[in-house]
């Protein structure tokens, strides 16, 4: 009967529920007892220890810590030979948590592997701890410890182990009775029973004494305090017995329960956020508001673990679940309830039963949406399959009445009650209730089931709740392939052989996460037989190159055809193996050609280096004359071109020594320029040299230039008359084209008059150009009667016809003119 385990608190009901009958007594007592045990929240596992103060004598063999399932199945065990041990304690990621006396933790997953450790500080290290808690808050789980010189230091989440300090208590005695974390408001502070003062400490220094005990209070001192798992109401016991419960900042009593002067309890904490469970060796009492209790007698010593909605009793022989009657649950069940849910359900069963009750029970149905949505949630809350059962018949009976009633929640209630029903199972022993799994979500289920390695349990559970495989499946076979690569007695063939064919090519599945798994345990062959599966060389790279596997890093990016990524692995190349790398890569024309263009850019002295090493003269000297450029100094300038000429020798090419000779030359000649007239002339080409000492009038000098580079007689020439059109030096000009017959032309002398805007002077060369281009010149210096008379001389109509195109309508005589000399031609 599903009531039979209920008992009466005030207006509530809270009911006790056995789970399992321990595995761990078939091989053997366990006597809880004897031992630190630590149960983690969420239905998870449960770590025992021997404790030899409770045993009454110290044994000389170290004890053996044995982490068990909730149902009491062994998972795993390990001889515990470290330090004095303080606490152990699990946190929200079921890790375990070992505190010793030094202020030292050390870090377990439930499989006893170790996974990392760290310090309290040094007070802890020096002094040691008194006592120590650990604590779940808004950062994650915390741990807190009180050292013998009465200061308090946490740390507020494990995975980021930064100690802080709390405030000192003010004369706080070696003896006080109690304290607690508050995780309140997303602050951590800690308070602590001085005497008859209460006092609140916090990170930024402060103290504050709390306004308990109210005046004229003759209950004695608090010795133990317990806050509800929402953090709203505090539970205090006094030194005489009496429980005080309140509001946690202790400013409203919500109600009081004196136990007759019993002693502290063994356990003292709530029971979801109303009422509160404290236990000693043989009884265990429930106690609510108005002086409301429920007493249970024990029949062995047990172990209180508090969850968000009720008590685990882990007992020698038996686990039990404590909590109230969930409100639809009560609805649903109670004795002569009307509610529609109790209604439905009675007329489910009639109707089973054949009897014509069923249908009276249904018209007393007003609302049937309601009782069917009471027969759903109530379901999720029993433990028995029967129970559940029962009560989804009834909402399917229910259901059949309504004419527009979505399935969605009845669909995902049978979806839940199959997952929670198999992970409550004993041999996953994982007995979370529906509210639990709520809270916890079904992605962080999943989770759990992958570190417990129920790899197939739980993409069974992915695929029948339909969860996205990137997000389901696919993580949880790499969960098990990196569970794969840690088998130390399979070969690394095997083991990838099995990986790849488990994995294929799952979407969302990184093989080079599980390669680099297979390196952490040192097995980087089988890291690289992996990684022949990662389609992505910007995943296979990194990897090979952090296993100093280079040349093979090389080979999968050059494949890659990713040039940053080939740079990437050239530099570390390079970084590691320098003497030897340009033999390496000599063979690799992609990472060569690369590797020089980086050179180019980035290391000029590498790139000689590597033609030196190669003995390519002609790309070394090359080098030497870029490089010149960068120099400052005209003498670093110089050694550096010497260099190339040396290279270029050595290279047998005649015509790139010769250039460079002469630019060494040049650089000389420009140098003595510069001190001799005080001008800067270095960095001007060959052209510009002569330009410039013209414009200035050095005619000597330019002279000397050009014999001396052999400057071609046209080139000379228009270098020469346009420097002396643009210094205006117009007597030179005219006596430089006097010199003798100009290799240019008259019509060059006319054309840099015209270019420096002096068409007068333009005009007196005019008569000397070949009549050929003289009528393009008299064009030029805008003299078109000229040039009409000159086309005629020649008997050129085209000539005429280009005069009178440039002919404009203010000059209508001069086209008349030039129209009769067309004609005149054109009767000739």
């Amino acid at each position: 009967m599903a009531t039979a385990n209920w008992n009466p608190l005030g207006d509530e009901y809270y009911r006790k529920t056995e789970i399992y009958t321990m595995d761990w007594i078939i091989n053997g007592n366990v006597d809880l007892s004897k031992n630190r045990v630590a149960a983690a929240p969420f239905a998870g596992p449960i770590a025992l220890l021997r404790d030899d103060s409770k045993v009454g004598r110290v044994s000389n063999t170290k004890p053996i810590l044995y982490i068990y399932n909730a149902a009491g199945r062994e998972i795993s065990h390990m001889r515990w030979s470290s330090g004095n041990l303080i606490q152990i304690g699990w946190s929200n990621t079921e890790d375990l948590l070992c505190i010793q006396d030094d202020g030292v933790v050390l870090v377990y997953n439930m499989f006893c592997t170790f996974k990392k450790t760290f310090s309290m500080g040094d007070e802890a290290k020096t002094l040691k701890v008194k006592d120590c808690k650990v604590f779940q808050g808004f950062h994650g789980t915390g741990i807190a410890i009180i050292t013998n010189s009465l200061r308090v230091f946490i740390v507020n989440n494990v995975e980021d182990s930064r100690i802080r300090r709390l405030a000192e208590v003010p004369g706080l005695q070696p003896s006080f009775s109690s304290w607690i974390i508050l995780t309140i408001d997303r602050q951590t502070k800690a308070m602590v029973a001085n005497g008859s003062e209460l006092v609140q400490i916090d990170q930024g220094g402060h103290y504050e004494v709390k306004p308990f005990p109210p005046a004229n209070w003759t209950e004695g001192n608090v010795i133990d305090m317990a806050l509800s798992s929402d953090k709203k109401y505090i539970a205090l016991y006094m030194s005489s017995g009496l429980i005080w419960v309140g509001t946690s900042d202790l400013k409203t009593k919500l109600w009081e329960f004196n136990t007759k002067g019993a002693p502290k309890p063994l356990s003292f904490l709530w029971c979801g956020n109303g009422a509160v469970v404290c236990h000693w060796d043989t009884l265990m009492l429930v106690i609510g508001p108005d002086k409301n209790h429920i007493s249970y007698m024990l029949d062995g010593p047990v172990y209180l673990v508090e969850e968000v909605d009720g008590v685990r009793i882990i007992g020698n022989m038996q686990h039990e679940f404590l909590e109230k009657v969930p409100d639809v649950t009560l609805e649903v069940y109670k004795i002569l309830s009307l509610a529609p849910g109790a209604m439905l359900r009675q007329a489910s069963k009639e109707y089973q039963n054949g009897s014509q009750k069923a249908d009276e029970h249904l018209r007393m149905i007003e609302n049937k949406d309601v009782a069917v949505d009471q027969c759903i949630l109530a379901a999720g809350h029993q433990f028995e399959p029967a129970e559940q059962k029962e009560l989804l018949k009834a909402a399917v009976f229910g259901k059949s009445f309504i004419t527009e009633y979505s399935p969605k929640k009845f669909v995902s209630m049978c979806q839940t009650l199959r997952v929670l029903n198999q992970i409550r199972h004993f041999s996953i022993g994982i007995p979370l209730t529906y509210t639990q799994l709520k809270l916890l979500t079904k992605e962080v289920l999943i989770d759990r089931l992958v570190l417990r390695m129920k790899f197939l349990l739980a993409i069974r559970i992915c695929q029948f709740l339909h969860i996205p495989d990137a997000e389901g499946v696919s993580r949880i076979l790499a969960h098990w392939a990196c569970y794969k690569v840690q088998q130390k007695y399979e070969s690394d063939e095997a083991i990838a052989h099995a990986i790849s064919q488990k994995l294929g090519d799952t979407p969302g599945v990184s093989y080079s996460e599980i390669a680099c798994k297979a390196t952490e345990c040192g097995r980087d062959e089988l890291a690289i037989k992996l990684l022949e599966f990662e389609p992505k060389a910007s995943e296979q790279v990194p990897l090979l190159m952090k296993m100093n596997r280079n040349e093979l890093a090389l080979s999968k990016a050059i494949s890659s055809g990713d040039t940053d990524l080939v740079y990437t692995v050239l530099l570390k190349l390079q970084d590691s193996n320098s003497s030897d790398f340009p033999r390496q890569i000599r063979n690799m024309p992609m990472a060569y050609f690369l590797y020089l263009q980086y050179c180019r850019k980035q290391n000029r002295k590498e790139l000689q280096n590597m033609y030196y090493t190669e003995d390519n003269y002609l790309e070394d000297g090359l080098c030497h004359i870029i490089d010149s450029f960068s120099y400052e100094r005209l003498e670093d300038r110089m050694c550096a071109l010497k260099d190339a000429v040396i290279r270029f020798n050595k290279s047998k090419n005649e015509f790139i020594t010769k250039q460079t000779e002469e630019q060494i030359k040049l650089l000389d000649m420009q140098q003595k320029f510069e001190e001799e007239f005080n001008r800067h002339y270095i960095d001007l080409t060959l052209h510009e040299t002569i330009h410039q000492l013209i414009v200035d009038d050095k005619l000597k000098q330019a002279e000397f230039m050009r014999k001396t580079f052999k400057v071609p007689d046209r080139r000379f020439w228009w270098l020469k008359i346009n420097a002396l059109a643009q210094s205006h030096l117009w007597g030179e000009l005219d006596k430089f084209s006097r010199t003798k017959k100009p290799p240019i032309g008259m019509e060059a002398f006319v054309d840099v008059c015209m270019k420096h805007k002096n068409p007068d002077e333009a005009r007196k060369y005019i008569p000397r150009v070949h009549p050929e281009n003289k009528v393009r010149c008299l064009l030029k210096t805008g003299q078109l009667k000229e040039a009409a008379d000159a086309a005629f001389e020649n008997r050129n109509e085209d000539e005429l016809n280009i005069v009178l195109s440039k002919c404009s309508t203010s000059n209508p005589g001069l086209m008349e003119r030039i129209k009769g000399l067309k004609a005149q031609l054109s009767k000739k």
